[in-house]
């Protein structure tokens, strides 16, 4: 997978998102913001087979997630040498709901969604909408092609925001574990380029 910036749209800004290789809770689809918990040995091989699909890119910065799982996906994925700790690349921070899982929740509170239902003790959606917001307009002010290593959510929401200024668009793009999408331009509109793309051998 190799999506270079068209002639006509050299020097605008070109985000790589990758979200990170599995964790235990990604596997078992717990909520995992503010817990530091590692890739798993599955989690890291995925991130090793980025390397040769990053390595076919050049990349004027690569900023990644203060979590220990982003940064270990970073280095694996041979970013990490060069790479810069970006705070506000942290995954939402889900409150009360950190470590279970939607079902769990719903048992106690039907039809509940991360996307339209209070936070207690976490981010609402307004807050992460705009720290994403803030981030967009900083990371396109500073023109290339930027590598970020982030998370699930956290992307879902920033590819929102590039392309309708909205955290909201977050909850209709799929995110799965070591994927790289692009968010790029198609002339001067902001587009999505690619989305969730996986090296085959991860299955």
């Amino acid at each position: 997978m190799n999506a270079p910036a068209s002639e006509e749209n050299a020097g605008q800004t070109e985000l790589w998102l990758i979200r990170h290789g599995e964790t235990q809770w990604s596997l078992s689809r717990q909520h995992t913001g503010r817990t530091d918990i590692p890739l798993t040995e599955r989690g890291r091989e995925q991130a090793r087979l980025l390397a040769p699909i990053l390595a076919q890119a050049r990349f004027d910065r690569a900023l990644t997630s203060p979590m220990a799982r982003a940064i270990e996906t970073c280095h694996l994925a041979g970013l990490g040498e060069h790479a810069e700790v970006e705070p506000e690349l942290r995954e939402w921070d889900y409150g009360i709901y950190e470590g279970r899982t939607t079902a769990e929740i719903r048992e106690k509170e039907p039809g509940w969604s991360i996307w339209d239902s209070p936070i207690p003790e976490g981010e609402s959606i307004g807050e992460i909408e705009a720290r994403a917001r803030k981030l967009v307009e900083r990371l396109a002010a500073t023109r290339g092609r930027i590598a970020l290593f982030s998370h699930a959510h956290f992307l879902r929401i920033l590819a929102g925001c590039w392309i309708g200024d909205s955290a909201a668009l977050g909850a209709h793009l799929l995110l799965d574990t070591a994927t790289i999408s692009i968010l790029g331009f198609e002339r001067e509109t902001r587009a999505i380029r690619q989305w969730n793309v996986r090296h085959p051998d991860i299955g």
